[in-house]
């Protein structure tokens, strides 16, 4: 009993400062923003809801909100699951820098992934048709950059699982009979559905709450939930129409959280897993090697032909190959774009990320460690507020900052600290989801045996828990430092004019006309990709397959 009521205590003084952290930097934003759209003069006015709910404009939104996030989870799926079984069986040269590659866009900023495309498909584009489609004024554009943005999210999670199936089990049902099909459809199928519909909900929740790839690609032809958040706050200053969608977007994301946890409870069911190096084999025959080049074909024309046509668009002049571009980006030019040369934004985000790393792993890292308690209806409902961040509109938030913390003890609206704190808000989902399988695979018993020994718990995790976990918590600080460099939604609201991060500065190149703001919002795109590739490459390095099958 005893025990029990130190573990709550401790559970409870874990989960303390993640609490206050989301209730002063994630709820408060949000309310105040509902709020204000809501209550403009103390009084509720919820006949606002039907009204905006029933204009048409705000139906076309809602309705190609959820037909792309449908048609973009189908392709992705379509795309990345043959992918995901040659990750997962298959081993060939060059497997490990390949599965980095195809990682690398899940943590580019989706204003870069937008970008990409652009140059692929838009304006002086490698091709902008196919097969007599229009690429660059369809939605076709758009599916394409969520697949290539989700690749790596199905290729992770149900090859993670893929790989560590007992191939024995299968190889049983075909000797008592069954055929290749029905010995897959009713031995492995069934064992990688959980994994399948998680990975299939993270991806419709992504594009579900799309920005920057329909930022820069939709334009005024197609409005996501997201970008008409952004659209009514930023443009139109109309609060009352933001606060319902905020309210209809938190509902959506919501529901999907609530059915992924479902999912991966589910798939915490018994499975007999083994070794990933037992698993996986040279190709044979003809049609695997067939099935491993069509891969490998798909992944270069979707993945690194738009990261390719990117670098060449960069070096790319009106005078042949050169580095103009990347020289422009020292000198202000007299558009009034930017306030300082837009190369110092590289060492802003550097700044700003290292600073939100910090505080996302310190968040998530105690978060992590009261996760790993005995779970309850208390403890799923803290790892459901976790995850919020990763769907719940960054637009809000960072709107919602602006209107809330600008009165003491949070005054902070002149301070630097403003874009890491809102960048850290999307990092700590990602250290708890990196950290948290590593922490709960930690023998109970040592933290037992240091505390019948005496260590505090800060002791008994310094010297238990630390040596076995310092390796994950190297990866979430990576992942952290990745998407911390690359957030925009919230940053475009609050960082300073003369201190934009680099997703900024590229936004703010790209809604500019001109072939100099074009040619440099390629430059410092490239800037952007080749350092988040490198973080990507590292992670590469320190992740084991014991937690390559999470994110």
């Amino acid at each position: 009993m005893t025990r029990d009521l130190r573990g709550n205590v401790t559970r409870l003084g874990l989960m303390a400062l993640p609490v206050a952290f989301f209730a002063v930097f994630f709820a408060w934003p949000v309310v105040s923003i509902v709020d204000r759209g809501l209550r403009p003069d103390g009084g509720w006015e919820l006949g606002r809801v039907g009204e905006t709910l029933s204009r048409p404009d705000i139906l076309d939104v809602l309705g190609f909100t959820l037909w792309q996030a449908l048609a973009s989870t189908l392709l992705t799926l379509l795309v990345a699951l043959p992918g995901a079984y040659v990750f997962a069986r298959f081993d060939f040269p060059g497997k490990g820098v390949l599965r980095a590659v195809v990682t690398v866009p899940f943590v580019l900023p989706t204003v870069l992934v937008g970008t990409a495309f652009l140059a692929l498909v838009g304006r002086n584009g490698l091709t902008d048709e196919l097969w007599g489609l229009r690429l660059d004024t369809s939605v076709w554009a758009i599916l394409l950059a969520h697949v290539f943005f989700n690749y790596a999210v199905v290729v992770r999670t149900v090859g993670g699982l893929w790989s560590q199936l007992d191939p024995r089990q299968e190889e049983a049902a075909r000797v008592l009979g069954a055929s290749r099909w029905t010995a897959w459809r009713t031995v492995t199928l069934p064992a990688l559905g959980p994994s399948v519909a998680s990975a299939a909900l993270m991806v419709f929740l992504f594009t579900f709450t799309s920005f920057g790839v329909v930022q820069i690609l939709g334009g005024d032809a197609y409005s996501t939930l997201e970008a008409e958040i952004y659209r009514q706050t930023a443009r139109l200053l109309d609060l009352p129409t933001a606060a319902v969608l905020t309210l209809v977007q938190f509902a959506a994301v919501g529901a999907i959280l609530a059915v992924h946890a479902r999912t991966v409870r589910r798939r915490e069911t018994a499975l007999r897993l083994v070794a990933p190096e037992r698993t996986a084999r040279v190709p044979r025959g003809t049609g695997q090697w067939a099935l491993l080049a069509g891969v490998l074909l798909s992944v270069a024309l979707l993945i690194l032909l738009p990261l390719g046509v990117l670098v060449e668009r960069s070096f790319a002049g009106p005078d042949g190959y050169g580095l103009r571009y990347y020289r422009a980006l020292g000198s202000l030019d007299e558009s009034g774009t930017f306030l300082v040369p837009p190369l110092e934004a590289i060492g802003n985000s550097l700044r700003y990320a290292l600073a939100a790393t910090g505080i996302a792993v310190l968040i998530g890292g105690l978060a992590a460690a009261a996760l790993t308690r005995r779970a309850g209806r208390l403890t799923r409902g803290f790892d459901a507020l976790l995850m919020l961040p990763l769907g719940v509109s960054a637009v809000t938030v960072g709107f919602g900052f602006l209107i809330t913390l600008d009165e003491p003890p949070f005054d902070l609206r002149a301070s630097w600290i403003l874009v890491p704190l809102a960048q850290a808000l999307v990092g700590v989902p990602f250290v708890v989801r990196t950290m948290l399988p590593v922490l709960r695979a930690v023998d109970e018993r040592l933290r037992e045996a240091a505390a019948v020994l005496g260590a505090s718990p800060w002791r008994a995790w310094r010297e238990v828990d630390l040596p076995l976990v310092r390796r994950a918590l190297l990866i979430a600080a990576g992942f952290a430092f990745a998407v911390s460099l690359g957030e925009f939604g919230a940053t475009v609201f609050i960082a300073r004019p003369d201190s934009p991060t680099l997703p900024v500065a590229v936004a703010r190149l790209l809604g500019r006309p001109g072939e100099l703001n074009y040619g440099q919002a390629m430059a410092l795109s490239t800037i952007l990709m080749v350092v988040c590739a490198v973080s990507l490459l590292l992670l590469e390095r320190l992740r084991t397959d014991r937690t390559s099958g999470e994110f």
